[in-house]
């Protein structure tokens, strides 16, 4: 059996649309000094992808609540596993060419409250937002979560807390996988929303082209 190429490119164009990958940079490539995911408040659809990129230092992205930042969410919703992508250490993965990347799926569209939780990183402002819904509440913005995390006596992560026993498991808490990418194929957007194919995605569709062509 024969595919033609438009045939093939066809199918491709149909599974790359089918899901969707919003890239977050981790720090920058240029400043090694930055403290900041960008963009730090973005819009996703239940089902879409996030895909952390960790271009400079030992970062992390750890999912809180809005009224307890700088802490992990299972200290306060029972059940909770929250997101921790682990601390990445880009110079460790930096000899191999290759950046380290968190990718989560998004599990609700209730807002998901996310910092690093290396030092002070999250005192620091680097913390961000995903589907921020002030016309449900106007004080619970980005903005006003930054401002609480400013004032946090500790920056913690999952194994330095203990777990809720009150309380049940409705703010979205969700997981996600660690991989790499190469380091010349990294999308590091500025600010905005970067949608994209992620590089893992698209040797899966260049697989499934070849398989095609043999037939």
């Amino acid at each position: 059996m024969h595919f033609s190429s438009s045939v093939i490119a066809t199918a491709l164009l149909g599974l790359a649309s089918a899901q969707k990958v919003h890239v977050v940079s981790v720090s920058s490539t240029t400043d090694k000094t930055l403290l900041a995911f960008s963009p730090n408040n973005l819009k996703a659809d239940v089902g879409d992808m996030i895909q952390f990129q960790f271009l400079n230092g030992n970062h992390s992205v750890v999912q809180s609540n809005f009224d307890n930042p700088c802490t992990p969410i299972q200290a306060f919703v029972k059940n909770a596993t929250g997101m921790f992508s682990g601390y990445m250490d880009v110079a460790a993965s930096a000899s191999t060419g290759m950046i380290p990347t968190y990718t989560m799926e998004v599990a609700s569209n209730t807002p998901l409250w996310l910092y690093c939780s290396q030092g002070k990183h999250c005192q620091s402002g680097m913390v961000m937002v995903v589907n921020e819904n002030t016309s449900a509440n106007e004080t619970r913005s980005l903005d006003n979560y930054k401002a609480a995390a400013a004032k946090a006596t500790e920056n913690l992560d999952p194994s330095k807390i203990t777990p809720a026993s009150g309380g049940d498991s409705t703010d979205g808490t969700t997981g996600g996988t660690t991989s790499s990418i190469p380091s010349a194929s990294a999308t590091a957007p500025a600010q905005g929303l970067g949608s994209v194919v992620s590089v893992s995605a698209w040797t899966g569709l260049l697989s499934i082209a070849a398989a095609l062509a043999m037939l």
